[in-house]
């Protein structure tokens, strides 16, 4: 039999916040690179994952969630999750097995009319739904896009993973790898350390701290003994947001930096010195100047 040649492509996911994008592409890598949270609009930048397989490489395209924008920020969000449709060999639109389709929905669907790449429907959290509910998703999405496959999964458990993989691996084509095989994402250390630590944040405080938060990296020193020195800033939006990331003698802040350097510290394999700075920068998500500054625009 001849050989099959290796395959490679770009393929982008796309879906409304907390459907499980980013949790969906960790159990694909096998690896955490993308945070996770139960609150909504937690990946805020396009993030590419790679998955490397002895017949094919995947490079995976994470994407913020479509949601009604009102800040500057938000639809920064919006227009980077749209553009990553643009390029790419396939396309996974991810929705929840547990709830009908939104607004949201709606929107992407009208977006992937106009594609010419296969899109694959993604139908995730089938473990909380009953048999008859997620045949009732499945026929409901059927009729509204010739989807090239509909793929129910669980990317919590894994369940239904390996065949969505193999599904992609299939329709890419052939050509060489664009990364090296032990590469599981192009971001550099720095931005990884920083997303750990806005994670923290976010599952750490509740109401707005979370979306009033966006968190840089000022230095990152690698020492001649091994240990990594960081520093980092979080910037929120008002003095009440700062009282609260600081918490009352320190505590809150040293809470978010112990958790997020352990989590550093297992990403570099290394000892992690991490200090944390708060900083007030009023109305920061709509201003679009220092969303430049903050890595957003």
């Amino acid at each position: 039999m001849p050989e099959l040649p290796f395959r490679s492509g770009f393929v982008a996911i796309v879906g409304r916040p907390n459907v499980g994008k980013s949790t969906l592409l960790n159990r694909i890598l096998g690896e955490k690179i993308v945070i996770t949270s139960d609150k909504p609009q937690t990946t805020r930048n396009r993030i590419q994952g790679i998955h490397t397989l002895p017949e094919g490489q995947i490079v995976f395209i994470d994407t913020p969630g479509i949601h009604r924008a009102r800040s500057r920020l938000n639809k920064t969000m919006v227009e980077t999750a749209l553009a990553a449709v643009e390029g790419v060999d396939a396309i996974l639109f991810l929705v929840e097995a547990t709830a009908p389709p939104e607004r949201e929905e709606e929107t992407l669907l009208a977006v992937l009319e106009r594609c010419r790449v296969p899109v694959l429907l993604v139908i995730n959290k089938v473990d909380l739904v009953a048999k008859e509910c997620l045949l009732e998703q499945i026929d409901g999405y059927a009729q509204r896009h010739p989807f090239r496959e509909i793929v129910p999964l669980s990317a919590l458990t894994g369940d239904g993973v390996e065949r969505l993989v193999a599904l992609v691996l299939g329709l890419l084509p052939g050509g060489p790898a664009y990364y090296p095989e032990d590469i599981l994402t192009d971001l550099p250390e720095r931005f990884v350390a920083a997303e750990i630590i806005r994670e923290k944040v976010f599952r750490l405080t509740r109401d707005e701290i979370p979306y009033a938060t966006a968190v840089t990296v000022d230095s990152f020193t690698e020492r001649p003994d091994g240990l990594v020195a960081i520093a980092a800033t979080i910037t929120v939006e008002r003095d009440t947001q700062k009282g609260i990331v600081i918490g009352r003698g320190g505590a809150m802040l040293k809470k978010i930096g112990s958790q997020a350097r352990r989590e550093i510290e297992q990403l570099l394999a290394t000892r992690v010195f991490l200090e944390l700075f708060v900083r007030v920068r009023k109305h920061w998500s709509d201003n679009p100047q220092m969303l430049k500054e903050l890595g957003y625009e």
